[in-house]
């Protein structure tokens, strides 16, 4: 396997799993018959974004990589107001 084709499965990799959250999110919404969004659709956007960042980091594409960079700003965000809300819950 060369670099180049472990890099594109690296790229579908994180394309696979950042399209996963929307599944995650559409399966929960229609079981509680509610938009919801679970915490699993963060952790897919996190996995899938890290992914992708690294993919674009090493097609150096500047647009690829700003877009991906701010996105895991507001993923790792929700992780963590969602951990703050839990951990005030349980004290």
């Amino acid at each position: 396997m060369t670099e180049t084709s472990l890099w594109i499965g690296i790229g579908f990799a994180g394309q696979l799993l950042f399209t996963s959250r929307f599944l995650v999110q559409w399966i929960a919404s229609e079981r509680r018959r509610e938009s919801v969004v679970p915490v699993a659709f963060w952790w897919f956007s996190l996995a899938g974004g890290v992914t992708l960042l690294s993919y674009a980091l090493w097609r150096h594409d500047p647009v690829f990589i700003l877009g991906q960079a701010m996105g895991l700003v507001v993923y790792a965000r929700n992780l963590a107001l969602i951990h703050a809300k839990n951990r005030e819950a349980a004290a």
